[in-house]
């Protein structure tokens, strides 16, 4: 892990419990988590290290709106991560995951802990940080070219197709 930020209103909607991966294989000119990138910085966290410290965040304040996993690169650590999520889950409570992998790129790569962990999520947000396209106007995104997806695991099932210039 690089950090986890008990409360956070940029990284998903309403309030969010967000953790924070080491390590980045994309290392994207502009990233606003640059110190994320090196994956032998950071420190280690077990799944139930962090369901912990989210269902005290959660059990002491009735806003909290969900999870978000962000990077470094959460798929770096798939794996690791889907015991975390499927619990975030049990929990019924809102899950969202940053990727600089597209969804197709995900599909493609064909790795079952990624597709798993993508598919747990109720939003993806995927594509790599750009800062020719850096926007403030879209929230949630830090560039143009990112996509929030809905319901990654039909997208990945085949089950809906995703529309250009989304």
């Amino acid at each position: 892990m690089s950090a986890v930020i008990g409360e956070s209103i940029v990284d998903g909607p309403g309030l969010r419990y967000v953790v924070f991966v080491q390590g980045c294989p994309h290392r994207c000119p502009g990233c606003h988590n640059p110190g994320t990138h090196d994956p032998l910085g950071g420190y280690e966290a077990s799944p139930d290290e962090l369901i912990s410290g989210f269902l005290a965040h959660a059990s002491s304040d009735p806003l909290m709106g969900g999870v978000t996993i962000s990077g470094g690169e959460p798929l770096a650590q798939a794996r690791e991560l889907l015991l975390f999520a499927a619990r975030v889950r049990e929990f019924g409570s809102n899950l969202w995951i940053y990727t600089g992998y597209t969804i197709e790129e995900i599909a493609e790569r064909s790795d079952p802990d990624e597709i798993a962990l993508a598919g747990c999520a109720d939003a993806l947000v995927d594509g790599r940080f750009v800062q020719s396209l850096r926007t403030l106007e879209t929230p949630f995104k830090g560039s143009s070219n990112q996509r929030v997806i809905e319901d990654p695991a039909r997208v990945l099932a085949g089950l809906v197709t995703l529309r250009s210039g989304r």
